[in-house]
Parts: C-alpha cells; structure tokens; sequence
C-alpha cells in the first residue's frame, strides 16, 4: 500500500524565490530508454532534452496551510521533456524526473515517502549578488556533483543563446524552457500513470548566461561520452507555485 502515498496524494504550494534552469539538448537515442510505458520524449530536430532546475522554496506546505508552518529547503532536480497522452485524447507536455537533491533532511526523508522524485539528502551552498549567482552542490554519491556561474544581469535583458543552442531563436528556446504544466511517474503495482499537474503565476523567466565548470550527472551512464549540448539557461524570481493532488491513468496491459 506504500505506492498510494507515493502518488502526491494532496495539494501543495510554495513559493520560489528564484529558479534557475539549464537545459541540454541530447541525441534522442540515449534518452528515449529511460521513459517509461506510455511516455513519448519531446523532441526538437534530432534531439532530446534534460533540464537541471535549481530551486530555492520558500515554505513548502499542503496548500491552504498557513505559510509560516512550510518548509523553506534548496532543490536541484533532473528531469526529461516527455510527451503523454491521456485517456481522453489530449496531448499533455510534461517531465519525467530522474534524480532530485535536497539540503533538509526533512524534505529528502518526505520527498520519499509521498513523491517518486528520487531525493538525496546532499551539501548545497549558493551565493546571490546583484549581478552573479554561483551554486555547488555535492552529493554523497558524487554522481549529482554540479556546479553552476549565473550572470543574472539587470533583470530585464535576455542574454544570447550559448552557441553550443540547436535553437536558432529565443521562441525555439523557450519552448523548452521548463518547468512544463505536468510531471509524470510510472507506477509499478498498477500499471499507471501518476500526473502531477503545476499551477504557476507571473511565469517570465529571462535567459542568462551560464558556465558550468561540473555537471557529474552527465559523466556517467547512459550519458557518458554523449557530449550534452547547453540549449539554454533561464532565470526568474519571485514565483507562486502550487501542485494539484496527483491522479493516476491505468495503462493498457499490452502497453510495452
């Protein structure tokens, strides 16, 4: 009976004080292993994407909840642009998780419990100045090790594309610019889809640029020797964020 409270059995809200998301653009072969039954990868020319988001929360609670009991943690989460399409027809964009990092063990210990987001408790530091954001996160695996140098900028401009983009413009690149509406899971004991659907406001992230001196995620299989190419960074501050109840679609026997 533990997969029914893995399935975000209620509604949650927070708040992001900032988001920072890098995307990678990956040869569609890798990725498209790593979905589940029912899950189609979301695919721009001959590639598919991985997005890393860096999220700092802000008082993380069942939604209703007064503010001041929330969780406020730092999340780095792995995640694939995937495609589904439910019961009734509609193609539904979304992400399939693959790793999640935490710095509260409170949030990794409960992330675990009522999530299929794969949390692990690990070491994160950031440091936030007017025009740089610098995070290094450290994992006790070593395999989600990152470390990330944000120009923020004015909070205006959109910075240029890296040159390593398979986006030729900013509306190619914002069509994978994260996170979409619905992230979705595959539960075993079913045979179902869980969707978690998001509801965000004032949703305007900037693109920025970006080094990433180590992204360790990458360095070992199926990635590594894949040479992931940096589509994108966005930035934004300042967002409300809430998840609606998850809810499951059960899958055809037949489906493979």
């Amino acid at each position: 009976m533990l997969h029914l409270l893995k399935r975000h059995p209620i509604a949650i809200e927070a708040h992001f004080d900032y988001t920072l998301v890098l995307t990678y653009a990956l040869p569609s072969e890798i990725l498209k292993p790593l979905l589940f039954s029912g899950l189609e990868l979301d695919t721009f020319q001959e590639f598919g994407f991985v997005a890393i988001a860096m999220v700092d929360v802000k008082h993380l609670r069942p939604k209703g909840m007064p503010a001041q009991l929330g969780q406020s943690f730092f999340l780095t989460g792995y995640r694939i642009f995937v495609r589904y399409r439910n019961k009734e027809g509609k193609n539904l964009r979304g992400l399939r998780i693959l790793r999640s990092d935490t710095d509260r063990p409170l949030m990794s210990v409960f992330g675990n419990v009522f999530t299929h987001y794969n949390y692990e408790l690990s070491s994160i530091k950031r440091k936030r100045t007017e025009d740089c954001l610098n995070i290094k996160v450290y994992t006790p695996s070593g395999k989600g090790n990152l470390e990330v140098e944000a120009a923020i900028g004015d909070g205006e401009t959109d910075a240029a594309l890296p040159v390593t983009s398979p986006f030729a413009n900013l509306k190619e690149a914002r069509q994978f610019e994260g996170p979409l509406p619905n992230t979705f899971d595959y539960e075993k004991e079913t045979n179902s889809i869980v969707i978690v659907e998001g509801v965000r406001q004032d949703w305007r992230p900037r693109i920025i640029s970006v080094k990433v001196p180590t992204a360790e995620f990458f360095s070992h299989p199926p990635f590594k020797g894949a040479e992931p190419r940096l589509a994108s960074a966005f930035y934004i501050e300042n967002v409300p964020y809430w998840w609606k109840a998850g809810k499951c679609e059960e899958l055809p026997e037949n489906n493979d």
